[in-house]
């Protein structure tokens, strides 16, 4: 093509390719418009009181059919963390022994409830990491259901990257790829 056949080529494409950079993204969600309850039913929130440490708002959620889940009664850190590699969502090797401790408890605790939160570092957009965290939960709880745990004792929630280290080094971002397995009474 000649430089006279390129030239002319650029200016008709030229409008079209500003049109198509220039387009805005859509602003993210506000958190009120993406905390859903298990059928996709809108659930209601409101603030409690600050976290342990003072540094984060606790929040306690309502589904339409159930009360108040507050952080009395929840247990964290009971059971293990379950860490991911970058990107993946499917359960490690290593990880797998964690979590048939995990059934172990929940098989012999008939009474406890699992909530499991799926978690990603800081890179990629917050859709994506929401989308991989809830990846992450699921087949935490996938596995748990397959060592016999009754897939209605538990729950999952996405928390992205919102609780990640930002610009973190790599251990940190390590420690953020992960599912929390909480125990609720």
């Amino acid at each position: 093509m000649s430089h006279k056949g390129r030239f002319f080529l650029f200016l008709t494409l030229f409008p079209f390719l500003l049109v198509l950079g220039c387009s805005k993204k859509p602003p993210p969600p506000t958190p009120e418009e993406t905390i859903l309850g298990p059928g996709g039913e809108r659930l209601t929130y409101r603030v409690v009181s600050d976290a342990y440490d003072g540094s984060h708002t606790m929040l306690e959620v309502r589904s339409p059919d159930a009360g108040f889940m507050s952080v009395d009664n929840q247990i964290r850190d009971l059971l293990p963390k379950i860490y991911f590699d970058y990107d993946v969502a499917s359960i490690l090797p290593a990880e797998r022994q964690k979590l048939q401790e995990a059934a172990a408890h929940l098989l012999e605790n008939s009474s406890d409830r699992l909530l499991i939160e799926g978690h990603c570092d800081w890179r990629g957009t917050t859709e994506y990491n929401l989308a991989l965290g809830d990846r992450r939960a699921n087949a935490a709880r996938d596995y748990l259901e397959s060592l016999g745990v009754d897939g209605s004792r538990m729950e999952i929630n996405s928390k992205g990257d919102f609780d990640a280290v930002e610009e973190g080094s790599v251990e940190q971002m390590a420690e953020d790829r992960r599912s929390d397995l909480i125990i609720v009474r």
